[in-house]
């Protein structure tokens, strides 16, 4: 499988993401697009996955008061389990650590329970309990670059 991901640098790959993040989040996970979308988008780093060359997947980073915040991943339904998911958090992963104001941060992120175990491959790590965020089970979820 063809699986690239890139670092969005144009309005064309964000409208990608952005309907990409619709279909996920909106259409599927009925999460109401005011949450969906807020006033981070134009200060985040956005990322773009493609397999074989279609659009599938997304996600973005961003400083905030309490470190680098990974967020918004997304996969279109028929693109899930092959290996894109995976392959954005590298990708994310990979430009935190090349950005030098993120040494030393704390990395973190709201992982949908589904999703927890692919943040673990990782080295995250739950802080906490359970909580409800636009109606959907996650967990705060916490990695230190060393």
């Amino acid at each position: 499988m063809n699986i690239k991901v890139k670092k969005v640098q144009n309005k064309v790959d964000l409208e990608q993401v952005f309907k990409i993040r619709e279909e996920v989040f909106v259409e599927e996970q009925k999460v109401d697009r005011e949450e969906e979308y807020d006033e981070f988008e134009e200060t985040s780093t956005h990322f773009l996955a493609s397999l074989e060359g279609h659009a599938v997947g997304t996600a973005r980073w961003r400083f905030t008061e309490k470190g680098v915040k990974l967020e918004r991943f997304a996969v279109l339904k028929a693109a899930r389990g092959k290996g894109i998911g995976q392959a954005l958090v590298a990708a994310v992963l990979r430009d935190i650590q090349g950005n030098s104001q993120a040494k030393d941060k704390l990395l973190y992120l709201h992982g949908q329970l589904g999703a927890v175990p692919l943040y673990e491959k990782f080295g995250f790590r739950k802080v906490g309990d359970i909580f409800t965020e636009c109606d959907i089970q996650h967990y705060k979820m916490e990695k230190t670059f060393s």
